[in-house]
């Protein structure tokens, strides 16, 4: 993010001496991004942020996918995964199970009722979609309060827990990329502020409060990183002498941020826009894009749902957060499903679904989309909650 940041107490000169009102040094940390050339903060810390008195193994969820064979467009129920008061006892980390995956992106469902551990991932970005519930996510850069509609944006190797508040479960879709995430480059002018036509821009980012300093001794970090487990990924947990909540101040242009979908103002034309005027983020080899309530295409002849399609190089992931999704009618695709329409078959509206959407002026839908350059395999929430019909709807219909 070109969008600088300053929160707390950080000296006038970086890399010069910070001391406290006792004349003690701060530790300046440096995190930035692709050696030194990339988007970078400076962290100061009242403790040696390296310093580490303990180590085991944490034995990850399962990240192991199946390939889509037979190659078929599927139907995933996300709210069947979590039964009856599970999720009470249910944090957004140690219980975040795996829906679909590749080498590049790691899609994943949560519903949690108790905080989370600390925890960082140090093999990518988080893009976490908060589908419902509210809570606190709680970073060494500050704290952010979250609700539905929520996009989290969490830097590789960011420290922090999830916090669920109130009586509800917080319901998290969970996009892992082994990357970078970041708006869209066509967004940006080169020194990197949104552009006129960039359907969001700064003022529409939320960025962390003021960093607190948290006491305590021998404090547990759980890290998903690089190894030889499934998808090449190993846990450990970390016992650090001191909480590493201890930052006085930081600035820079890497930091956790939000943005609600909300927030996005929809892109339409006299005729059907295609998807990437949707889109919101992108990664390596993967984009994010969201379907608003909007009004429709204009022409008086024009059919405001998709047309078909065979988007030949991606797999396509929808996730279906709200309203009546036109173009899904009839296929049993309600609120908490995911539709995964593969590269190679040509998907697009339910049979009946173009006809009735003719004179329509407004769609009230909401929708993530996940387009992935590479094929998806299913993990093992996405094997369980698979409906087995979803691919023969076209035809039962017709």
């Amino acid at each position: 993010m070109a969008h600088y940041q300053k929160a707390g107490h950080v000296p006038p000169k970086r890399h010069t001496q910070h001391r406290d009102p006792d004349g003690r040094l701060y530790y300046e940390e440096l995190m930035g991004e692709e050696g030194f050339s990339s988007d970078s903060s400076l962290l100061y810390h009242r403790h040696v942020p390296s310093a580490v008195v303990g180590a085991r193994i944490w034995q990850l969820p399962d990240q192991s996918t199946e390939a889509n064979q037979p190659l078929l467009p599927r139907h995933l129920r996300l709210h069947e995964l979590f039964d009856g008061e599970e999720w009470k006892s249910c944090d957004a980390v140690r219980d975040r199970r795996l829906v679909l995956g590749n080498a590049d992106v790691r899609i994943g469902y949560a519903v949690a009722g108790t905080a989370s551990p600390l925890y960082r991932n140090a093999t990518g970005d988080e893009c976490v979609y908060v589908e419902a519930g509210t809570g606190t996510v709680e970073t060494v850069f500050g704290d952010l309060v979250v609700g539905p509609g929520d996009y989290v944006l969490l830097p590789r190797a960011t420290t922090h827990r999830w916090v669920p508040s109130g009586d509800v479960p917080l319901r998290l879709y969970t996009i892992e990329a082994n990357s970078h995430i970041a708006p869209p480059k066509r967004y940006l002018s080169r020194y990197g502020q949104f552009l006129e036509h960039a359907p969001y821009c700064e003022r529409d980012l939320r960025t962390p409060d003021a960093p607190q300093v948290v006491e305590g001794e021998n404090v547990e970090v759980y890290i998903k990183h690089r190894g030889d487990g499934p998808a090449g990924l190993a846990g450990t947990v970390h016992v650090l002498p001191h909480h590493p909540f201890d930052v006085v101040g930081w600035d820079g242009c890497l930091y956790p941020y939000v943005f609600n979908i909300a927030d996005f103002e929809p892109i339409t034309g006299r005729i059907h826009q295609p998807p990437p005027v949707h889109q919101v983020f992108e990664g390596t080899n993967f984009v994010i894009c969201n379907f608003v309530p909007r009004k429709v295409d204009y022409h008086p002849l024009a059919v405001p749902v998709p047309y078909y399609h065979s988007n030949v190089d991606s797999d396509e992931v929808m996730f279906y957060v709200g309203g009546d999704y036109e173009a899904r009618k009839g296929s049993g695709i309600n609120v908490g499903s995911v539709s995964l329409h593969p590269g190679g078959h040509s998907h697009g509206p339910q049979p009946g679904a173009v006809e009735g959407s003719l004179g329509a002026e407004r769609f009230d839908e909401l929708a993530v989309m996940v387009d992935t350059f590479r094929p998806l395999g299913l993990g093992e929430a996405g094997r369980l909650c698979d409906d087995g019909v979803y691919a023969w709807t076209w035809a039962r219909n017709s």
